[in-house]
Parts: structure tokens; C-alpha cells; sequence
């Protein structure tokens, strides 16, 4: 369940910290609206890598749709295999 709390919260930092340790994000609100997520370091390189790769992903689906898929022979010449 999603932690949803006022920007004005950050004056007590410590009740939000301890909130984090629940490896959940911390949604803070700003005249009502969502403003800013507060989230554990690990979560956020999790998002970031997955994040890379699936931009990755999409330039290599990109590049067979524009210039064509590698065969498996080609593939494992390619790398030796």
C-alpha cells in the first residue's frame, strides 16, 4: 500500500526515513497533489538499471526493424561461439 504523505512531513525527516525502511516509496504531496517520491538508494538503482535496459532493448528492436536481424550463425561468428 502506497505511503502518502503532506511535503510539510519533511520537517519530521526521521518518521519518513523510518517509513522507507519498508522498502516502499514515500509519495509526498504538495496542496493535495503528488509533488515528489522519496525512495530507499537500492530501489532507485533497481529503476535506473532496469530503466537502461529496457531503452536498450527497444534501440536493438529498433535497429533489426531498420536493418535487419542477425541469424544465429551470424550471432555466435559474431562472438566467437
Amino acid at each position: 500500500m502506497p505511503i502518502i504523505k503532506p511535503i510539510s512531513d519533511l520537517s519530521n525527516y526521521k518518521e519518513l526515513l523510518r517509513d522507507l525502511a519498508e522498502d516502499e516509496p514515500v509519495f509526498l504531496t504538495k496542496d493535495g497533489h503528488g509533488r515528489y517520491v522519496l525512495l530507499d538508494i537500492k530501489e532507485y538503482e533497481k529503476l535506473k538499471a532496469s530503466l537502461q535496459l529496457m531503452t536498450e532493448l527497444a534501440e536493438g528492436e529498433r535497429s533489426g526493424k531498420t536493418d535487419g536481424w542477425m541469424s544465429l550463425q551470424d550471432v555466435e561468428r559474431e562472438f566467437g561461439l
